[in-house]
């Protein structure tokens, strides 16, 4: 394998679209959601073990999550775990991890990936991901994976490309037009119609050099700060540095920082059996059903004129449904939720709720 390709695992999130499940303490990479046996965070390291080395995969978490980082991926050695000390979004998150291993190699080709997706075709994902890395060392371009949309999903950003683009790296590979911040349905459905619309996966790759001058070029306040840091990263005054510089970045995702403004940005079409898990609604799509359409996990769950319905208990827990149809019922620890799929979108402020009139004790 290439010592030059690396891969950078994004895990700060707190799922809070998944409570009671996901908590701050514990948030739903953290978690075997899928009932595999496996946390998503474990998935996803084994995921690029085929295309990159051990040794060069990174994780990037929220500096009270590196315990549970070690915890699941044992194999991981202390230093691979770059640790946020506040979150501020995707951009900053990306910018701390670039500019680091650009200090650790600059010839860095890196994968920028979250901990929290679902792909089921992983030997085409992993042909992907090989071809861009190729290409990355080889031009100025920021590459993005594009999911083939098989509906008109309101939940997803969307990419246009431009169909005459093509590259002799890959069929696949074409141009940037244009991003798209979740649509309305209608919208959604006339991206559909027109064929030249993906999902957008948030998944990237780029040499270290790319992503740095895009950077400097459109984000110049972000560049500064991890900027002045060179010579401090992999040393011991990187944490004291990052301790005070970090929050002082702007909260930005890379969509808005970056990749919206840039005029080098390809996407590689992809029909990978993805799903980024955002939401009760997304689980339910991917976890198997019973004869009723009801998605259970938990041993003791029984289910009586109910259907369309999402549970999820704890494996000691009894818990009987009568009469309920298109609902999440999900217990964890202190708290369970009851709620109508179709409300989901409110459970974020059904936490923040919580916090203020109940107290971090449940969140």
């Amino acid at each position: 394998m290439n010592k030059d390709n690396y891969v950078v695992i994004m895990a700060g999130g707190v799922g809070e679209r998944f409570w009671p499940l996901s908590r701050e303490s514990r948030p739903k990479q953290f978690i075997d959601i899928l009932g595999t046996g496996k946390t998503l965070l474990q998935q996803t390291f084994e995921r690029f073990l085929p295309v990159c080395e051990k040794e060069n995969i990174f994780i990037v978490t929220n500096k009270k999550y590196k315990e549970l980082v070690l915890d699941q991926l044992p194999e991981l050695s202390e230093d691979k775990v770059i640790c946020e000390p506040a979150r501020k979004n995707t951009a900053p998150c990306i910018a701390y991890a670039v500019y680091k291993l650009y200090n650790l190699n600059p010839r860095a080709n890196i994968v920028m990936a979250p901990s929290d997706h679902i792909i089921l075709k992983e030997a085409v994902f992993q042909d992907i991901i090989r071809s861009a890395l190729d290409a990355a060392p080889r031009n100025n371009r920021l590459f993005t994976l594009g999911i083939t949309p098989s509906r008109p999903d309101t939940g997803y950003g969307y990419i246009q490309f431009q169909e005459d683009s093509s590259f002799p790296e890959s069929d696949r590979l074409k141009k940037v037009k244009t991003f798209t911040e979740k649509p309305n349905k209608e919208l959604a459905e006339s991206f559909l119609e027109s064929g030249d619309f993906l999902w957008n996966s948030g998944i990237f790759i780029w040499s270290a050099e790319a992503i740095m001058s895009a950077f400097e070029q459109y984000q110049p306040e972000i560049s500064y700060i991890f900027r002045e840091a060179l010579g401090k990263y992999n040393t011991p005054d990187e944490q004291a540095y990052m301790d005070i510089a970090y929050p002082a970045c702007k909260s930005i995702s890379i969509d808005y920082a970056i990749m919206e403004k840039a005029d080098n940005v390809y996407v590689f079409i992809s029909d990978l059996g993805w799903s980024d898990l955002g939401t009760w609604g997304a689980l339910f799509d991917a976890r198997p059903k019973d004869e009723q359409n009801n998605a259970i996990t938990g041993k003791n769950a029984m289910l009586y004129q109910s259907s369309n319905c999402i549970v999820s208990i704890p494996e000691e827990k009894l818990v009987v449904i009568q009469g309920l149809d298109d609902y999440i019922v999900s217990e964890a620890d202190n708290a369970l939720l009851i709620c109508k799929k179709a409300d989901e979108q409110h459970i974020r402020k059904i936490v923040n709720d919580i916090r203020l009139k109940v107290g971090d004790a449940y969140i």
